[in-house]
């Protein structure tokens, strides 16, 4: 079980170091990741590989001692679909409604297998800030057979067996509206 905090400045030097990881760094960048999302979380309203974003939301998970365990954030569109870039330009195709919601996610190296990544999943999905979100989506690299694991146990299944055109599996979770 984990409780999530709104990430702001005050917790970017909780979650930075992990990112100095090998693995981290490799599926998803150095340490100047997290700090990328103060730079766009005001970028609302932008036309986005296919859909309208409508906000953004981050938290870092603390576990029931206090400490910082993970962190995930993403942001809500308008929609959902699947997003392609083509020799003509753009190709988009399976429209779904929304809202939806694309993030990504890391768990502290140190405590990798301990089963916060599902948790931190969970409360994301659960909470209150996305409550009439329809569709969840992680990108996940197909090498990233731990991330997919997580993924799964999360309730987040893989959409296609076939990576996209970035070599990413989208893992999703679709729940009824409210």
């Amino acid at each position: 079980m984990v409780v999530l905090r709104p990430f702001d400045i005050s917790l970017l030097g909780l979650v930075q170091p992990w990112f100095r990881h090998p693995e981290v760094n490799r599926w998803l960048g150095g340490p100047e990741w997290p700090a990328r999302e103060f730079e766009t979380a005001e970028e609302f309203g932008v036309f986005f590989r296919g859909r309208i974003v409508l906000r953004s939301h981050s938290w870092v998970a603390f576990d029931d001692q206090g400490a910082a365990v993970g962190h995930i954030g993403g942001e809500v569109y308008d929609r959902w679909c699947r997003y392609s870039e083509g020799p003509d330009g753009p190709v988009i195709e399976a429209v779904e409604p929304g809202p939806a919601m694309g993030f990504a996610y890391v768990v502290d190296p140190a405590r990798w297998r301990q089963g916060f990544g599902t948790a931190t999943l969970r409360a994301c999905m659960a909470a209150p800030e996305v409550a009439d979100v329809v569709l969840f989506a992680a990108g996940i690299e197909p090498d990233n057979v731990a991330s997919a694991r997580c993924a799964v146990a999360a309730g987040l299944l893989p959409e296609t067996a076939e990576p996209d055109w970035e070599d990413m599996t989208y893992h999703v979770r679709r729940r009824r509206p409210r």
